[in-house]
């Protein structure tokens, strides 16, 4: 994930320097595709890991797959109460969704301290429900570098992940992914949309 992180970066570097004659839309849809064409190899990478998962613990199917997400559901909405940690059911995935601002201090990686009881939390949970694989994806706002930006979202990324892990949560079922200021979920021209995009999304999707 890393190579990827820095491959991304030197072909948006590329890219922006291209001849002046270039419009600034041709740029940006070069780009765009791009980040796309890389983070679709990503996507590849993470249908792998969730393959070798399902081969090591079993596969869901049917009515059990409702049914075992449903339970999750209940258990997170319930540990994560008050916490700032948003809880979305996305058919039978979860994401849990937690702000950039109750995390990580301002352009750093390093969790907060305070946060580590709601990860605790999280972890327990997850071992609890093993037939799933998480994708801990990283999220920034459009302030700064796009370089930065993309490096930061994976490096919050894994930190997180490395939390998870500390907690005895299996390295197998883990994949990161930093989209840096390429997917958000708000607008950027406004501090409130700013801060929903700085976030760290954990997507649990089940083994089937």
């Amino acid at each position: 994930m890393v190579r990827m992180s820095v491959a991304i970066l030197v072909v948006v570097s590329l890219l922006s320097g291209c001849a002046s004659t270039a419009s600034n839309q041709q740029k940006g849809a070069g780009i765009g595709a791009v980040v796309g064409a890389l983070l679709g190899k990503a996507t590849g990478d993470n249908a792998k890991s969730r393959y070798v998962w399902g081969a090591a613990v079993g596969a869901l199917a049917g009515a059990a797959i409702g049914n075992y997400m449903d339970k999750q559901e209940e258990e997170f909405r319930e540990e994560l109460a008050d916490t700032g940690v948003n809880v979305v059911r996305n058919g039978d995935e979860l994401w849990l969704q937690m702000p950039g601002n109750i995390t990580f201090n301002t352009g750093s990686a390093a969790i907060d301290y305070s946060f580590h009881p709601v990860l605790n939390d999280v972890a327990k949970i997850l071992n609890k429900y093993p037939k799933t694989t998480l994708i801990v994806e990283g999220h920034t706002d459009s302030v700064g570098s796009a370089e930065f930006n993309m490096s930061l979202s994976q490096s919050r990324a894994q930190s997180i992940a490395t939390y998870l892990m500390t907690q005895n949560v299996a390295k197998p079922r883990v994949t990161t992914i930093g989209y840096g200021e390429h997917q958000p979920i708000s607008s950027n021209n406004t501090a409130e949309g700013r801060q929903a995009n700085r976030r760290v999304e954990l997507k649990i999707i089940p083994v089937t």
